[in-house]
């Protein structure tokens, strides 16, 4: 993950003026991470990883994730999900039909490493690749977007999330319906003004 990170504070270093920086899944808790470090002008993260720390961990979320977690030389390799695996963890409140047209599309395999290196960020001694310091008052604005029917990441994660954070900026949660894949939704257009609407309404201010 830190390699990750490292490639894209670069990119966004050589930009002309911090951009407003959004991500998914794990790319929510990459976002979370480079907001810590300084980088953005805001920041929305849907259906976010969490970031270490947080503990909540729902069946639903246990249940998703053992595809995953269920043999341990998958941490270092890409790991892919069936068709079936990703009507429930990915699509599931869209028709079966439905989620295998968007399988084909998007499904592609994923590090293991960086699914591992969340699972175990509050195991391991000291800070992990997923610290970031809930404290910090030079953040950026985050928003969180949490869909209701997410099993991966349920709202419930989302809410212990900003929870964590203590520190004197603005950190606001959300929520739509829909899964973990919340920005394939037939609504994804209202979902996109919304998350752009805030950034820019809070960047701006700040």
């Amino acid at each position: 993950m830190s390699e990750i990170l490292d490639m894209l504070e670069k990119l966004i270093g050589e930009l002309d003026r911090p951009p407003i920086i959004m991500g998914h899944s794990a790319g929510g808790a990459f976002t979370q991470i480079l907001l810590d470090h300084g980088f953005g002008a805001a920041g929305v993260v849907i259906n976010s990883a969490p970031t270490e720390g947080v503990k909540v961990i729902p069946l639903s979320q246990i249940k998703s994730s053992f595809p995953i977690l269920k043999n341990p030389t998958n941490r270092h390799r890409a790991v892919g999900l069936t068709p079936e695996q990703w009507y429930e963890v990915f699509a599931n409140t869209f028709s079966e039909e439905e989620s295998l047209a968007l399988y084909e599309r998007y499904h592609i395999p994923a590090s293991g490493r960086i699914f591992w290196g969340s699972a175990l960020a509050n195991i391991h001694p000291g800070k992990d690749d997923t610290y970031v310091d809930y404290h910090n008052d030079a953040r950026p604005p985050l928003l969180f977007i949490s869909g209701k029917q997410d099993p991966l990441f349920p709202p419930k994660v989302g809410h212990s999330n900003v929870k964590h954070y203590e520190s004197n900026t603005v950190t606001e949660i959300v929520e739509f319906d829909g899964p973990h894949l919340l920005p394939a939704i037939p609504e994804w257009e209202a979902l996109a003004d919304f998350a752009l609407d805030w950034a820019q309404k809070h960047a701006t201010s700040r």
